[in-house]
């Protein structure tokens, strides 16, 4: 699994009622129902993904969130609800996490931190938009519109009323050392984070 993935499923505990958003092939799900007792759901647009997920034995819904948001989920329907790397793909990324909380009592959510050193660097030496692993596409085909940094996420979550419960960084070699946590905005390439309603 890649390494935001290993850390996420630490932080769910076993038996936990899980949805996922944008699940991709269900590799967590599946992960987390075979390996932790975990039960739910992934919410996927791509059919190739849908695919792959029923392929696992993963429960999939093709839903776009953008378009239908999750009202068909009742509130505190499900103990965790999991967006890895796709806050930054939604319109609307703060009625996402809003909606995160309403129908999970916790939320978890990464993304590519974008005031990464890397991607400083590239900004300012090349004057263009930043490529990397974690931003792999070039600026008018990424499927990216709402990139944020670990202060942009964090001003967000404390206007929208949203407690913090852990925050990790992934540095680009897919490890958490103490200069993420020193400089999370600076060093931290992939942020994790996990979060309830305040």
């Amino acid at each position: 699994m890649r390494p935001d993935l290993e850390i996420i499923q630490q932080w769910v505990q076993p038996g936990h009622h899980v949805l996922d958003l944008g699940c991709g092939d269900g590799t967590l799900l599946d992960f987390l129902q075979r390996e932790r007792g975990a039960s739910g759901f992934g919410l996927e647009i791509n059919p190739d993904h849908i695919t792959a997920c029923m392929g696992r034995g993963v429960a999939v819904i093709e839903q776009n969130l953008d378009t239908q948001g999750l009202g068909n989920f009742e509130d505190g329907s499900f103990d965790i609800v999991l967006m890895t790397q796709a806050l930054q793909a939604v319109r609307r990324p703060d009625r996402v996490l809003d909606e995160m909380l309403r129908v999970g009592k916790e939320g978890i959510v990464t993304f590519p931190n974008f005031a990464h050193w890397v991607n400083r660097v590239q900004l300012t030496l090349g004057g263009s938009m930043p490529m990397s692993r974690t931003l792999p596409n070039p600026w008018y085909s990424t499927p990216n519109i709402h990139l944020c940094t670990v202060s942009d996420f964090e001003k967000l979550c404390n206007e929208r009323g949203i407690h913090i419960l852990q925050r990790t960084m992934i540095n680009q070699a897919g490890d958490c050392n103490f200069g993420n946590y020193l400089l999370p905005n600076l060093l931290g390439r992939t942020a994790l984070y996990r979060f309830e309603r305040r």
